[in-house]
């Protein structure tokens, strides 16, 4: 369902679209629609229906949004991303409602993982 002024779809640019789609199945079980040699679709986790997607480009350019992702447990997010390729540029950090870490995937787009106090 659509919903009018909600956040509908997040794009992502990727250097390497075989690499992006290991890197976010290993670290968050993501799973995909694949549209060629350039772009696939990110599934939402609770149907066959598209969240974003990942395109292909031969650079990320900076700048552009920063995507939050929810976590039932931060710490095994973190060893998660690792060990899938990623690397963590800030924290686990304390916030007013939880905690929250940010890290790089393997095309240097910059997202974020919080949990809950």
């Amino acid at each position: 369902m659509h919903r009018h002024h909600a956040i509908d779809y997040i794009e992502l640019v990727v250097t390497d679209l075989a690499q992006a789609k290991r890197f976010y199945s290993g670290a968050f079980g993501w799973r995909f629609n694949d549209y060629g040699p350039g772009y696939a679709g990110i599934l939402n986790p609770e149907s066959e229906s598209e969240v974003g997607g990942l395109r292909l480009d031969d650079a990320v350019r900076p700048g552009g949004p920063l995507v939050l992702l929810y976590s039932d447990d931060l710490d095994a997010s973190v060893e998660a991303v690792k060990t899938a390729g990623g690397q963590v540029v800030n924290g686990p950090y304390e916030f007013p409602g939880g905690r929250r870490f940010h890290f790089t995937d393997p095309s240097g787009n910059e997202l974020g993982v919080w949990a809950g106090a």
